[in-house]
């Protein structure tokens, strides 16, 4: 009998872990009522979760027990982190055998080219996120009990932390400051917004690079994919940032209020969050019609590969751009940084962005013909499911029943890679390499 390809059982896992955290979502000791709750509601918060979005139908802190909400971290934790590095890392703690098959999938999980090292890396992943975690949580908590009390703090500065690090974008705040306020109340505390930011980022910017750069110490030595996935970050980072502290400078409803120190913060906040982040320190509905649209553009690009985030992928976005200046120069290649970019990683480039713009047209398109919401919200929250972003400009509870299953299968898709979805439904082993005659035909 065939197995299914290692991608299939990737996808499959994380459709069989969000069908188990719905139901425990549903029980009634999820929900602070002590009531059942939906099925379509369960199934919406467990895939924002798994697929650590963050957009949500009700508010996490308001709306759901303190069992609920930890189911939502454990789900977060697990879908942030890979399940198949968590299952790896529980393997190893009973001291079991990894078999050729598991690490087939742990590579797949992984991203990884090579089978070589990767019960290593998925054990230096579980040691990274549990020491970045741990400060995080250490710097939240004592910040948070000085509003709430040690022991709200502890707990707020755990579910933040978590949440931070795998870009998930949940809070549990609304029981404090009102539903769906996120972290607006810390607009200009240096602390939070510093700390969450420094969180995103280091999720986002993917686990290869974390140890690349742990490993070579120095720019010089760091591989193409590190230099690649750090300098788009930054630069999408700080042009983010400029730009919306442009366009927002006399916004009464998001940085004209503040003062100069709490507009940079403000700014650079919002310039990190569209990186598949969620949390919001300023009125999403509030920004300038320009912002959205720039977090639009933010949000498709998403993360690093092998993070906790969504998107594109900023190397994915950085080798388009290096295959456009190559053609546009005349160059047969594409080079950078002295080494040779092959023709088929722009190929798979260029199938990534091409898959993802089609799906995020589709689910805008079918989304404006049944919500009767204008097009910059509809695009906003499809590609804010896409990026496993979580941020909204407000539509989100007031979707219809089919616009809430159109963006739970647009999350699942984001998260597990819309080239991976496609190749797990579609692909079909080819049982030999076939050369056609070449033909040209004209472009442009």
């Amino acid at each position: 009998m065939l197995r299914p390809n290692p991608t299939k059982v990737i996808v499959m896992g994380f459709a069989g872990l969000i069908l188990f955290g719905t139901f425990l979502l549903m029980l009634p000791v999820s929900s602070a009522s002590g009531t059942w709750t939906d099925f379509l509601t369960a199934l919406f918060t467990a895939t924002s979760a798994v697929c650590v979005t963050g957009l949500v139908v009700v508010d996490t802190g308001t709306y759901w027990s303190p069992f609920g909400q930890m189911v939502i971290l454990a789900l977060i934790q697990v879908g942030g982190l890979g399940w198949m590095s968590v299952a790896t890392f529980l393997a190893l703690v009973v001291r079991k055998r990894i078999s050729l098959r598991e690490r087939v999938l742990l590579q797949e999980a992984l991203n990884r080219e090579t089978l070589g090292g990767v019960v290593d890396l998925a054990r230096r992943i579980i040691l990274i996120t549990a020491v970045i975690e741990g400060l995080g949580f250490l710097i939240l908590a004592a910040r948070f009990s000085l509003d709430f009390g040690w022991r709200k703090g502890l707990y707020y500065g755990l579910f933040h932390s978590v949440s931070a690090f795998n870009n998930a974008g949940f809070d549990v705040l609304g029981r404090e400051f009102g539903p769906f306020t996120s972290l607006i109340h810390y607009v200009g505390d240096p602390v939070v917004s510093l700390t969450v930011a420094t969180l995103l980022i280091l999720g986002g910017i993917g686990f290869p690079v974390i140890t690349d750069v742990l490993k070579a110490k120095k720019l010089p030595r760091l591989s193409l994919h590190s230099k690649l996935a750090l300098l788009t970050t930054v630069f999408l980072i700080v042009a983010g940032t400029v730009l919306i502290l442009a366009i927002e400078w006399d916004n009464p409803r998001t940085l004209k209020p503040l003062s100069l120190p709490a507009k940079v913060l403000a700014a650079y906040f919002q310039a990190v969050t569209p990186r598949t982040a969620g949390f919001n320190t300023l009125d999403i509905g509030g920004l300038e019609p320009a912002t959205q649209y720039l977090h639009v553009i933010l949000m498709f690009i998403g993360a690093s590969p092998a993070g906790t985030g969504g998107g594109i992928k900023t190397v994915t976005f950085a080798v388009l751009v290096l295959a456009v200046a190559s053609v546009v120069r005349g160059r047969p290649e594409v080079h950078c940084w002295g080494r040779q970019i092959s023709w088929f990683r722009v190929f798979k480039a260029l199938s990534i962005v091409a898959v993802s713009f089609a799906l995020v047209n589709t689910v805008t398109f079918i989304l404006l013909l049944t919500e009767g919401k204008g097009l910059l919200p509809v695009l906003y929250e499809v590609t804010s499911a896409f990026g496993t972003v979580g941020l909204s400009t407000g539509i989100t509870p007031t979707l219809t029943p089919l616009a809430r299953v159109l963006i739970i299968f647009t999350m699942f898709a984001g998260r597990v890679g819309p080239l991976s979805l496609a190749m797990a439904i579609w692909h079909r082993h080819v049982k030999a390499n076939v050369h056609l005659p070449e033909e040209q035909v004209i472009l442009g």
